[in-house]
């Protein structure tokens, strides 16, 4: 049997310390963590920077290196600093290198490097080895243009690689979430199936319990016949209901999960309530791949971003918000002729905001939060933009109205705010690479 921590849902996100000593007292055999998600959109992985806080992430490592090191047992870190590129991953090493340093201890680190060469994946796309994934569209060699950073999602080989090195630390770049779970399980001999499955409950820390948290962890206990999850918090509890529920979070299929690897096939999958905290799960198993292909991230750049936020309480305007909206926009065509690289969006929250032209309520609500945002390929730009869709509508003479002294309402002064540069998920695909390694670096810290 092997016990598996999973502290919370992202490095970072945090953990209450009582669920930190309940870990500690039941000593784990592995410390797994998955750091990074695309969730935070492309922006992070555009910049190569994490999402998560630097503090926030150096307190959650601290207290995981503490109990590796008490108990000689490794951490494995997926999505290193959030979008899992070289810049993140070397970010978060140096936060293990300062918190080794101040406690005066040693250990040795594996950096997994998972960043694609974009050279790679031209002559993949030339080569027919590139394939769509759901909502993405056919991949070009001219789509790589201004796409700053690319990342694989890797499976557990590297990890696996990694932890043969004799490491305490195992730090990876993109990584399938299951991946730092399930590896030593798998490399141990357990059922792949059951170690995957695992890996996908255990991924989101306590978001597999009730009442749910991603700032919680679980421990998961995997035989040869079964595993087991169950909270380390005494306020929370796995149900049935909450570990199969998480088994088809950010799923199509409820019954074949795709991973870089194969498939988790859990049509035989059996979920029972050992006792009132505690689940376990038998049954699942896992067919491999074939072909080796791997999903492959990157973000590219658009331009600049600036945004202007105004309240619309006036029952006649808020009637006819789409039409004044865009006659704004031919408004400004007519004044700036000059300026044609850019776009406008006009978010109407209380209208459609949220789901935008999925929206099925057509009611309007008594007010509205207009967000005009304005995409340029310059701030200057940007600015001019803004500044007269902010007085254009601000004083437009839209038809029944009463009151001339001003349409809108800022919350906020100055009312228009550069937010910087913009970047689009450019690349959401499946690459095929043949007889690949990615880069594994052990440092002695």
């Amino acid at each position: 049997m092997l016990k598996i921590f999973s502290p919370t849902a992202i490095l970072g996100y945090g953990f209450p310390e009582k669920t930190y000593y309940n870990a500690l007292s039941e000593k784990p055999d592995i410390i797994a963590v998955d750091a990074g998600s695309t969730d935070p959109g492309p922006y992070y992985l555009g910049k190569g920077i994490s999402f998560v806080d630097r503090n926030a992430t150096k307190r959650d490592l601290y207290y995981l290196i503490k109990m590796a090191l008490k108990f000689d047992i490794p951490i494995l870190v997926g999505s290193s600093g959030g979008c899992g590129t070289k810049s993140s991953l070397d970010w978060t090493f140096d936060i293990v290198k300062e918190i080794l340093g101040t406690e005066n201890i040693k250990a040795k680190v594996a950096k997994i490097y998972s960043d694609i060469d974009k050279e790679i994946v031209r002559k993949a796309i030339l080569g027919d080895k590139i394939k769509e994934l759901d909502g993405s569209s056919k991949l070009t060699v001219e789509d790589l243009q201004n796409v700053n950073n690319i990342v694989a999602q890797i499976g557990i080989s590297p990890f696996i690689e990694a932890y043969k090195k004799g490491v305490n630390i195992i730090l990876a770049g993109r990584s399938y979430d299951p991946a730092p779970f399930s590896a030593i399980p798998i490399y141990k001999g357990y059922p792949k199936g059951l170690s995957y499955h695992l890996g996908k409950i255990l991924e989101c820390g306590a978001i597999a319990a009730e009442p749910g948290s991603g700032r919680d962890g679980l421990m998961g206990l995997i035989f040869e016949d079964r595993f087991e999850v169950y909270p380390l918090n005494e306020d929370r509890k796995c149900t049935v209901i909450s570990v199969a529920a998480h088994t088809l979070y950010e799923k199509s299929d409820p019954y074949h999960l795709i991973g870089p690897d194969g498939v988790i096939d859990l049509t035989k999958s059996v979920f029972i309530q050992k006792d009132e905290r505690t689940v376990s799960v038998m049954g699942s198993e896992f067919i491999e791949s074939k072909d080796k292909w791997i999903k492959i991230e990157g973000a590219k750049y658009l331009g600049i971003r600036g945004v202007c936020i105004a309240g619309i309480r006036d029952p006649i305007m808020i009637s006819q918000i789409d039409e004044i909206l865009e006659k704004q926009k031919i408004l400004l065509r007519e004044n700036f002729k000059d300026l044609n690289k850019y776009e406008i969006f006009f978010h109407v929250y209380g209208k459609n905001g949220v789901m935008g032209s999925w929206e099925k309520e057509k009611n309007l609500s008594h007010e509205l939060c207009i967000v005009i945002e304005v995409i340029g390929e310059n701030q200057d730009h940007v600015k001019t933009i803004l500044g007269f869709l902010r007085s254009s509508l601000l004083h437009y003479g839209y038809k029944n109205r009463i009151s001339t002294a001003g349409n809108l309402a800022f919350p906020f002064s100055p009312s228009e705010v550069i937010w910087g540069e913009v970047f689009e998920f450019k690349i959401y695909h499946l690459i095929k690479l043949e007889d690949y390694e990615f880069p594994i670096e052990v440092v002695e810290v």
